[in-house]
């Protein structure tokens, strides 16, 4: 069986590179490889600079959308996120323009190369221009404890209430302290793991660790929407379903585990697609009034040939896709 399936999915595999509007987590294109399976398309799009152990996890979850049994859903539609790359003040509402209305946004901080006062001006100018909005704060691990502390204060200061602070720090212990931190300074603000958890050989154990009130969950890198709904129920802790700057197709599958998951208190950071100048198909993923319906995409073939990666690149991928695959 596994022949025939690898030979399936070359033989549907297209790889593309989509432009990004703002330069986000170091990239202005995002390539990635779209597949068919009897489900529809799936997407496989680990970062180039993962190892080829992390990039398996990725395909098993990508395969499993496209032959697989999916678990049964919940709910149709998804509430969503709008989320801010590390621009400067004047270069937010055009950034964030693309999400049209939103009741929450996610700022990215602790970019590299930038200060700390970067990123209070940047949060300053987001709170004075929708100062109805929630507001999260995601570091990606970029800050210390020290770091991240001056900068809830400043939210505190300026009465900026903050949704949550997602992965303010890198490590597990890091997270704990903060965590504690906060409980002697009398702070009921939550902390959100998503590195900790996509990143750890056990997911669990942030949770297991007391280190975090929020799981921002990505199916992906879990390994399928299966593999990451028995981590939510296992945790037992409020989830965040997130994406990993998608396309349209990668963001269907994050959208389907939101949809498969007993219980969605905040909303999800599945809005990406709008970060893009294009997509793979004619009616993309992009939010209406704050919310997506769960569906699958149909991908059109002249987005496919419009955004078709080099052939050198097309190559790299399938070579990456064959490894990867051997690893199962």
């Amino acid at each position: 069986m596994h022949a025939s399936q690898i030979s399936s999915i070359i033989d549907s595999a297209r790889v593309v590179s989509l432009p990004l509007r703002t330069r986000f987590r170091g990239v202005t294109e995002r390539e990635a490889l779209l597949f068919e399976g009897p489900n529809g398309w799936a997407e496989w799009s680990p970062f180039v600079e993962y190892e080829d152990e992390e990039a398996a996890a990725w395909l098993s979850a990508a395969v499993d959308f496209a032959f697989g049994d999916l678990p049964p859903l919940v709910r149709t539609r998804i509430g969503i996120n709008a989320t801010l790359p590390a621009v400067a003040p004047d270069a937010v509402e055009k950034a964030l323009a693309p999400f049209g209305e939103f009741r929450t946004v996610k700022i990215k901080v602790a970019e590299k190369g930038q200060r700390l006062q970067d990123d209070i001006d940047r949060i300053a100018r987001v709170s004075a221009l929708w100062p109805n909005a929630k507001i999260r704060l995601d570091a990606n691990g970029g800050f210390e404890v020290d770091q991240a502390m001056a900068l809830i204060g400043f939210m505190v200061e300026n009465g900026i209430k903050l949704d949550y602070f997602e992965q303010p720090c890198a490590s597990i212990a890091e997270l704990a302290d903060l965590r504690v931190t906060l409980f002697r300074q009398s702070l009921p603000l939550l902390i959100a793991a998503d590195e900790s958890v996509r990143k750890s050989s056990d997911p669990l154990a942030v949770a297991q660790a007391g280190a975090a009130d929020i799981l921002v969950l990505k199916a992906a890198p879990l390994g399928g929407i299966g593999k990451a709904v028995q981590i939510a129920n296992e945790a037992g802790l409020p989830v965040v379903v997130s994406s990993a700057l998608d396309t349209s197709v990668g963001i269907s599958m994050g959208l389907h585990l939101a949809a498969a998951l007993p219980n969605l208190e905040f909303d999800c950071g599945l809005g990406t697609a709008a970060m893009f100048i294009g997509d793979i198909t004619r009616e993309p993923l992009i939010a209406k009034d704050g919310y997506l319906d769960v569906r699958r995409v149909e991908v059109d073939a002249d987005k496919l040939q419009v955004f078709a990666a080099e052939d050198h690149r097309y190559d790299w991928w399938i070579e990456r896709l064959e490894r990867c695959y051997s690893l199962f």
